[in-house]
């Protein structure tokens, strides 16, 4: 989990997922594993459910430096070496700077974006009301072994490996401070033992249906629920 930038206008200084918005060029990135046939349905669109699983391994790279990738017959690749991390820093430091597309550094390392261990777990909905909404898709990964993850050190300024049951329990505690989808999603996971068993739990769910919290009043405070909460879908008084 990544801790956003307290000068952030959405979320500031608080712990979420690698994430962020689609690019155009998210369409055009080379991928093994999986179509926008496939992606767009499992997503429940027409078409353009691919560029999903892309965008969301380019912020995984952009923001926490893990690329998942293999060869063009499938066999996976892995980056641990130092020239490895170096090559793969200056390609994210580009990145960042939009001084190259994703597309362009999966073409140069002669690369696919691996789906095979991608899996579309959750679709939430920011609420009814504030300037600036955000429609967002959450997807389980299965991490390339050996691999460092770190921060950007500018969108995102810390880092951590964390169970879902200890981020959780340290929320709880007052100190680590997350949004309602975080901690939503990591309970909805919290109970499986390791990220294979996420992957599959996602793969094994139905059709994702979104999820839109709700701003409410109680005791003249705005209060955020969601489906299960008291006051959720109540007529406005």
């Amino acid at each position: 989990m990544l801790r956003r930038n307290a000068r952030s206008e959405f979320m500031a200084g608080v712990f979420v997922f690698p994430g962020g918005g689609l690019d155009d060029a998210d369409a055009d990135a080379p991928v093994f594993g999986v179509t926008d046939e496939v992606a767009s349905a499992r997503l429940g669109l027409l078409v353009g459910g691919l560029a999903y699983y892309v965008a969301s391994l380019r912020e995984l790279f952009e923001e926490a430096g893990l690329l998942i990738v293999c060869e063009d017959e499938g066999r996976e690749i892995r980056f641990t070496t130092p020239s490895d991390l170096t090559r793969l820093g200056e390609y994210r430091r580009a990145l960042n700077a939009r001084e190259m597309t994703f597309s362009e550094v999966l073409r140069r390392e002669n690369v696919r974006l691996d789906l095979r261990g991608v899996a579309y777990l959750a679709h939430w909905i920011t609420p009814v009301g504030p300037p600036r909404r955000y429609d967002t898709r959450f997807f389980a990964a299965l991490a390339p072994e050996g691999q460092p993850a770190t921060h950007d050190a500018n969108e995102t300024v810390a880092d951590r490996w964390v169970r879902p049951l200890d981020a959780l329990a340290a929320h709880e505690r007052g100190e680590f401070d997350m949004v309602r989808p975080t901690i939503r999603n990591l309970e909805a996971i919290s109970h499986f033992l390791t990220a294979r068993e996420v992957v599959d739990f996602a793969r094994a769910l139905g059709p994702v249906t979104a999820i839109e919290p709700q701003i409410i009043e109680r005791d003249g405070v705005p209060v955020i629920v969601v489906p299960g909460d008291e006051g959720f879908n109540d007529p406005p008084a």
